[in-house]
């Protein structure tokens, strides 16, 4: 296990905000769009004009520039937003406000004028602020992010909660597999469950089988690292009793050599990301609990390694589910089905109100779909519509494929009840999807991600590295229909 250098410079989202009513002073951002060009802003005079012409600086999208005033100290920013629906990847342009703690000198700033969304936007310099440090040696000498100012009317703790719920999931994904197995990942489920006063309940090795859990335990029984299934339950203090059921599943397999269908090196690069539908539903359940959602939260995270030995599972066995589905093998590297359908068998058991799958389950969704756009399935069309539009709101986008039932045949099997593949080129997301439907039968309704986990490319909202993708959508989801 790799300790934190004493060089590595630590950082918190309470590094990159200020109150609004701080007295320190601050630098002006000029937000310039479309609609409200360089032209129409009083504020900035004809010698900041001239300059920012002169540095041909324009109103489209993610252009930034710097301009002096007197005696030549910094005066204010300016900003790009095009046509003002141009976050990244999607959303209003306040998103953009992301690349800028990162590329600005360091200080404390301010959005000049109002803006339509100005939670969004400070989220948005949050999420572009953040970085992952923990085995940079010289760190230390990197300069601090840009800080900034909370426009008038927010909340400072809401907005540093929801930005370090998305950081801890972002850490979770980048900390290499050496430093974070199955047991690093439930010593970071319980901090968060200690910190909000939830209960945890961990099932570890052998004792998996002792309580139906078959499938999760045959996945990581060849790694010395324990499989386990993580439980935890949390409700708001003085909540209703009535609140509606949220249970959150999350794969958390801590790397995937791909067990004895082993992945070529190319494909074993990423996964240590394998985690990444547990850092997302870790993520959303932080949100949950540190804003105080009215809800009956429960969060399942099925951990593992998928790794070889000489008692690994194999091509041909035949697993008994906890539902008591039996489940032929068909490939060893479709392991995070596997883990999930017993989470899956458990959490149905009560029947939630609302029951929702995280995973970086299958190749097949992100060649549909790309790195930015998880897959989603659901059979609720209120649900559908819903989550798209505050994915799309928040910059943080899903795009629904089908249950189709047409495929159901792929998951045939000649000697068990189903397979855990098909052995075909097509449709590998929504088989695998179709799979894990198999073992919800009571929950109200059942939504599944397939996301990546991962942003390949700096981008406004986040530099290269984890991402805990939908974990925004559905918090913001999740929060308008508990204020219904």
């Amino acid at each position: 296990m790799t300790e934190p250098t004493a060089a590595a410079p630590t950082l918190s989202p309470s590094d990159v905000f200020a109150p609004h009513d701080t007295q320190d002073p601050s630098t002006p951002i000029w937000l310039v769009s479309d609609a409200t060009p360089l032209s129409a802003i009083a504020d900035i005079d004809a010698t900041a004009n001239r300059w920012l012409e002169g540095a041909r600086f324009t109103s489209a999208a993610r252009k930034q520039a710097v301009f002096p005033g007197r005696g030549g100290a910094l005066a204010g920013v300016v900003l790009g937003q095009g046509n003002g629906a141009a976050g990244d990847p999607c959303g209003p342009s306040e998103l953009l406000l992301g690349q800028l703690p990162n590329t600005l000198p360091a200080g404390l700033y301010h959005i000049a004028r109002d803006t339509a969304q100005p939670e969004l936007a400070a989220i948005a310099w949050g999420l572009g602020a953040y970085r992952f440090r923990r085995y940079k040696t010289q760190g230390g000498a990197e300069p601090p992010p840009a800080r900034l100012k909370l426009p008038a009317g927010l909340e400072y703790q809401a907005i540093v909660d929801q930005v370090g719920a998305v950081w801890k999931g972002r850490d979770l994904i980048n900390t290499p597999a050496s430093d974070l197995g199955p047991e690093e990942l439930e010593t970071a489920v319980a901090a968060l469950a200690r910190a909000h006063g939830a209960s945890i309940h961990t099932i570890v090795g052998d004792d998996l089988l002792a309580n139906g859990f078959r499938m999760i335990h045959a996945v990581g029984r060849a790694h010395p690292r324990k499989p386990r299934l993580i439980d935890v339950r949390w409700q708001r203090p003085g909540g209703r009793a009535d609140a509606p059921a949220v249970t959150l599943v999350g794969k958390g397999i801590t790397f995937d050599t791909g067990g004895l269908d082993i992945k070529p090196a190319s494909a074993m690069l990423l996964m240590k990301k394998d985690m990444g539908g547990a850092a997302a539903a870790l993520t959303l359940a932080e949100l949950i609990m540190s804003r105080g959602l009215d809800v009956r939260l429960r969060l399942l995270i099925a951990a593992a390694e998928n790794s070889i030995a000489g008692d690994a599972f194999r091509p041909g066995d035949v697993l008994t589910s906890r539902s008591g589905k039996t489940v032929e093998i068909g490939n060893t590297d479709a392991e995070g089905r596997l883990v999930l359908a017993d989470a899956l068998s458990l959490a149905d058991e009560e029947s939630p109100d609302t029951l929702i799958t995280f995973a970086t389950l299958t190749g097949a969704a992100r060649v549909a779909l790309g790195p930015d756009l998880p897959a989603f399935f659901t059979d609720d069309e209120a649900f559908a519509a819903s989550v798209s539009q505050h994915g799309l709101a928040t910059g943080d986008p899903v795009w629904r494929l089908p249950f189709w039932p047409g495929y159901e045949r792929h998951l045939d099997s000649e000697i068990a009840d189903m397979n855990n593949v098909y052995e075909s080129p097509f449709a590998g997301a929504i088989t695998a999807a179709l799979f894990l439907k198999r073992f919800v039968k009571n929950a109200r309704r059942f939504a599944h991600f397939d996301l990546y986990g991962w942003r390949p490319a700096p981008r406004p909202l986040g530099p290269k590295g984890g991402e805990p993708h939908t974990a925004r959508a559905l918090f913001s989801m999740l929060t308008k229909e508990a204020q219904a």
